[in-house]
């Protein structure tokens, strides 16, 4: 099986042996990788029609096969070649992207989105002295990181840092095409995510990649927990996901057998606990019996915080032609989240189908989070009553990535290049914005300058570990200045209002540069006591 080290070795192949570019290498080990071809044993063993359908190129195919088979003559890889280090031991180590797979090397989703964390600061005194200098780019970035926590509850950090950076490359392609600077049409209009889901983040819309597979949480702790305030009786403690729970009869022959409630797990953050249950619906009328019939039937729901409920219900066969389906939801004082659990049915499809969102709140307000765990409750309660009628569902909220188009364009022989922080995904020809990337843009792109009234500091060069310390500083008051923004609208606007209203808050903060191609990635000042006056007024 290849490893790690035989994409080292055969870059080092490449690049010193036979004095192959650096790019050109990059995408040369992408098209074998492709075949199949990930070592330099496997290519020196391989029929030669196999590597120049890889390459494309019959010539240097050829050649690099006979490089291959000389370095193993020499030793330099194969079966006796020196062992690489033991992946455990050597784990800590490789925390960098790999640039030939599809992100850091060995991670699992909570290792990775761990890795990505980034710096967060809420004092708001701190935050009100601070002014930072910086380009309008990388603002833009912290702008849409941070919205997105709010708009998309359900992506996790690597998501919302590719998302974001898509956004920075499609608006800074704008701009330099209306400097000058750039000409033609863009990879987008070109037709290059033509067929890709497209998601919509600051006014501007952006080809998409499902991460299909990913599967990412927080810190919330999923099934085998009691719910907030359970007694040792069994009878109170929620249905565990995959089982039910027989409902009363209501209003139906006695012959036939009786719809169940089916129910996800339980998930608890902070000692908030949420958990979903659906049941057949096929008449609004049926909506308030059932429910009676579930709380009674489970009495410890009664102990709830909010018993959030929506439906969709087919209109009457008899009903004229393009009669709408039938829907309602309710908040029970959780704001929004009615809304929430029936946009989850809209986009899944669902109909006939009632759903009850249950929630005890531990005390602890957890913001964004909760939407995510009760999108995770829905979605679990719908895939696993589909299932189980065997039905099918397509569900929303999967992670995402945000594609790179412009590398797309630019790709050599069958595979994308790694312009920018585009790097491969894993699809052949479908480069997408690495989250590492975009982090360590955020992380150098936030200096310091003296706030009005204070003297600049003694001319000292600064060591680049302080400056480093520094810039990080700075991103952390910038996030934490954007979420209390963010947060102080959160319960006020929709998704798509706080979308629309984002970029108009950009623009009022944002540096001052000249105008014309002088101000192309010049830097400026920005007070962040400008950016929390952003905050919804107290009372309106």
């Amino acid at each position: 099986m290849a490893t790690q080290q035989d994409a080292q070795d055969l870059l080092r192949l490449l690049t010193v042996g036979r004095k192959i570019p650096m790019m050109q290498a990059m995408t040369q080990i992408k098209s074998l990788q492709a075949a199949d071809l990930r070592s330099i044993t496997q290519i020196a063993e391989a029929p030669v029609t196999t590597v120049q359908s890889a390459l494309k190129d019959d010539k240097g195919a050829r050649a690099l096969q006979n490089a291959c088979k000389a370095a193993l003559k020499r030793g330099l890889a194969g079966p006796n070649k020196r062992a690489a280090p033991d992946a455990a031991s050597s784990q800590p180590k490789r925390t960098k992207t790999d640039v030939f797979m599809t992100g850091p090397v060995e991670m699992t989703p909570q290792q990775l989105e761990k890795s990505l964390e980034l710096p967060l600061c809420m004092d708001e005194e701190r935050i009100s002295k601070t002014v930072i200098e910086t380009n309008r780019a990388p603002l833009v970035l912290a702008f849409a990181v941070e919205l997105l926590r709010h708009t998309m509850p359900e992506q996790p950090l690597s998501s919302r840092l590719s998302l974001g950076q898509a956004i920075v490359s499609a608006n800074s392609r704008s701009k330099a095409v209306s400097l000058g600077l750039d000409k033609g049409p863009s990879a987008d209009e070109e037709g290059y995510g033509e067929g890709q889901p497209r998601v919509k983040v600051m006014g501007r819309e952006i080809a998409v990649l499902k991460r299909g597979g990913y599967e990412w949480k927080g810190d919330e702790k999923v099934g085998g927990e009691k719910e907030h305030g359970t007694t040792s009786n069994d009878s109170d403690k929620p249905a565990p996901a995959s089982t039910s729970e027989t409902q009363p009869a209501i209003d139906s022959p006695p012959a036939e057998p009786q719809p169940t409630w089916t129910a996800s797990a339980p998930i608890t953050l902070k000692n908030s606990t949420f958990i979903a249950r659906a049941h057949p619906l096929t008449t609004p009328s049926q909506r308030k019996p059932l429910m009676q019939s579930l709380l009674a039937s489970i009495p410890h729901l009664q102990t709830a915080t909010h018993n959030v409920w929506a439906y969709r219900v087919r209109p009457p066969r008899n009903a004229p032609f393009l009669t709408p389906v039938r829907e309602q939801c309710d908040d029970d004082g959780e704001t929004g989240a009615g809304d929430l659990v029936l946009r989850i049915l809209r986009e899944s499809g669902t109909v006939d189908t009632l759903v009850v969102l249950t929630r005890w709140y531990g005390g602890t307000m957890l913001g964004p989070d909760r939407w995510r765990l009760m999108r995770t409750c829905v979605e679990g309660v719908l895939g696993e009553r589909m299932r189980r009628v065997g039905g099918e569902v397509r569900l929303g909220g999967e992670a995402l990535w945000g594609l790179d188009l412009e590398a797309l364009r630019g790709k050599g022989t069958g595979t994308a290049t790694t312009k920018g922080t585009g790097t491969g995904t894993g699809v052949v020809g479908m480069p997408i914005h690495r989250p590492e990337g975009a982090r360590g843009y955020l992380l150098r792109s936030f200096g310091s300058v003296p706030a009005e009234g204070e003297e600049a500091p003694p001319k000292k060069a600064k060591t680049q570990k302080a400056l480093e310390a520094e810039r990080e500083e700075n991103l952390g008051l910038l996030l934490g200045a954007l979420r209390i923004v963010f947060d102080s609208w959160a319960d006020h606007l929709g998704a798509a209002e706080l979308d629309r209203r984002a970029w108009g808050w950009y623009i009022a903060v944002r540096p001052d540069v000249e105008g014309g191609t002088a101000g192309w990635g010049a830097k400026g000042k920005v007070r962040l006591s400008d950016v929390l006056k952003l905050r919804r007024p107290p009372g309106n």
